[in-house]
C-alpha cells in the first residue's frame, strides 16, 4: 500500500510541479518576447530533470515508502544534472540570440 501511495505522490509532484514550473518559465519567456513554441520542450526537459534531482535528494525521504533503495544521488551526478538543467532552461534564450 505504501508503494502505491508513493507512486501517486511522485506522479502528483511531477505533474503539478512540472505544470507550475513550466508556466512560470513560460511567463518569464513571454516577458522577454521569446517564442516558447519552437524551443519550449528543451526548457520543460530541464524542469523535469530539476524535479528528479529534488525528489531523489530531498523529497523521497519525506514520503511513505521506507524500503530499500532510498539514497541520494552522488554529488557528481547532481552537479552534472544541475548543469544540464541550467542549459536546458536557458536554451530558448540562447537559441533565440543565435537565431
Amino acid at each position: 500500500m505504501r508503494v502505491i501511495l508513493e507512486l501517486l505522490r511522485i506522479l502528483l509532484i511531477f505533474v503539478l510541479g512540472g505544470a507550475l514550473l513550466g508556466s512560470l518559465i513560460k511567463m518569464f519567456y513571454s516577458v522577454l518576447n521569446i517564442n516558447m513554441e519552437t524551443h519550449g520542450m528543451l526548457a520543460m526537459i530541464g524542469v523535469y530533470i530539476f524535479l528528479f534531482i529534488l525528489y531523489r535528494n530531498k523529497w523521497q525521504f519525506a514520503g511513505w515508502y521506507k524500503g530499500k533503495g532510498r539514497e541520494k544521488l552522488p554529488k557528481r551526478v547532481t552537479q552534472i544534472l544541475s548543469l544540464c538543467v541550467a542549459l536546458f532552461i536557458l536554451s530558448p534564450i540562447l537559441l533565440s540570440i543565435l537565431k
